[in-house]
């Protein structure tokens, strides 16, 4: 046979032949202690082994039941989220559309608030005009509570200006033809008024004052004076021609008067016709 020509198996089975029977059941009896040592070692192993597995499997059981958890509380809080997002979406476009409707309703009121304030300035620029005609009406009133009759007023502006009281006297006849424009004395008194510009050397207005007497009063007691010294003043002024126009005016206008005599005068020192169509005397 085969196996008794292995020279390993001819030295064991040597060796158990040389060797006694106790040693042979000493050495079994180690070997199936070991044996009984490994399989106690791969019992004890694997019962270790199955709790751990069991513990992993409790751990992975509880660890998936927390994941299935998790997972629907982000489910729910995912739908919570959307729930809410679509909730405050609906409710910016609420607000929103109150906002424009305030906006509108402010447009309305700023509005309505521009024609208030434009009516309180118009009432307020009324009162004020209301007030300064009554101030004026009062003013004027006072005024002519203060100021003395015609009559009174005329002869004292009179008396100043023979006494050569010019600027007191010019004041009084101002307020005379101020406060009694419409009287027979108040051409006398834009008369005088114009005399004392003549008389300062002031002609211009000298001559605004003659024409006033002649356009307001032009019948007046004082009209021929006034149109005969308006002549002079041109003179005065510069204004030659325009003087002898006047002058030769009084002559024609008023032929038989003092003040025509004057004119025709004046017109010979000038050496000019009393009229255009003849030559002075």
């Amino acid at each position: 046979m085969k196996i008794l020509r292995n020279p390993l198996f001819v030295i064991v089975l040597a060796g158990l032949i040389s060797t006694p029977a106790w040693a042979v059941n000493r050495e079994l009896v180690e070997l199936q202690t070991q044996v009984q040592q490994i399989q106690d070692q791969m019992t004890a192993l694997k019962q270790s082994l199955d709790e751990r597995m069991g513990v992993i499997k409790n751990l992975m059981d509880q660890n998936t039941d927390s994941i299935n958890k998790v997972t629907v509380a982000i489910t729910n809080m995912q739908v919570a989220i959307q729930k809410q997002q679509s909730d405050t979406n609906n409710h910016v476009d609420q607000l929103s559309g109150q906002l424009q409707t305030l906006n509108d309703s402010l447009d309305e009121l700023k509005a309505r608030l521009g024609k208030v304030t434009n009516q309180l300035e118009s009432m307020q620029q009324a009162q004020q005009t209301l007030a300064s005609q009554q101030a004026q009406q009062t003013q004027q009133q006072q005024q002519q509570m203060s100021v003395p009759p015609p009559d009174v007023l005329y002869n004292n502006a009179l008396r100043d200006y023979n006494g050569g009281n010019v600027d007191l006297a010019k004041q009084e006849f101002a307020d005379y033809v101020k406060n009694y424009p419409n009287t027979d004395l108040a051409g006398n008194a834009y008369f005088y008024q114009a005399e004392m510009d003549f008389k300062a050397g002031d002609y211009p207005n000298a001559i605004k004052g003659y024409d006033q007497v002649l356009q307001t009063f032009p019948d007046g007691s004082k009209a021929a004076s006034a149109e005969l010294k308006k002549g002079m003043a041109q003179i005065e002024a510069g204004q030659k021609d325009s003087g002898i126009a006047t002058l030769r005016h009084v002559v024609q206008r008023y032929p038989r008067t003092n003040e025509a005599m004057q004119a025709k005068d004046r017109l010979r020192k000038l050496g000019v016709a009393t009229a255009a169509s003849r030559r002075a005397e």
